[in-house]
C-alpha cells in the first residue's frame, strides 16, 4: 500500500480492509481493463445489478476519504464500465489500483 497518498483520510488500520474490498470486486467481476493515459483507468466489470451496487458503494466510500478520485459508471450491453480518473500528480495511485486489478 505504499502508493496510498498522504491526502487519504482513511485510517491506516482500515486501509488493508479497503484494499481487500477492491481485490474481491476485481476477482469476482473484472472482465478487462484499459489505461487510456496515466491519470485514467477504465475497468470493464460484469454488469449485474449486484456488482454495480457493490462498485457504487465502494467507490462512494473511497471518494469520501480520497477526494481526488473521480469515478464514473456507464452501462454497455452486459458490461459495466467504471472509469477512474485522478489528477496527474496522483497517477501512482492508479498504477497501484491497476496492479491490484491485474493480480
Amino acid at each position: 500500500m505504499d502508493w496510498t497518498p498522504a491526502e487519504c483520510t482513511l485510517p491506516t488500520a482500515e486501509r488493508p480492509l479497503r484494499v481487500a474490498e477492491f481485490d474481491a470486486l476485481f476477482a469476482g467481476a473484472l472482465r478487462g481493463l484499459q489505461r487510456p493515459d496515466s491519470a485514467h483507468l477504465r475497468l470493464r466489470l460484469d454488469g449485474t445489478s449486484e456488482v454495480e451496487s457493490t462498485a457504487r458503494d465502494l467507490t462512494s466510500r473511497e471518494t469520501s476519504c480520497c477526494s481526488f478520485f473521480t469515478f464514473t459508471f456507464e452501462r454497455t450491453g452486459e458490461d459495466l464500465i467504471l472509469d477512474v480518473q485522478v489528477p496527474p500528480a496522483h497517477a501512482a495511485v492508479l498504477d497501484g489500483l491497476a496492479a491490484r486489478a491485474m493480480t
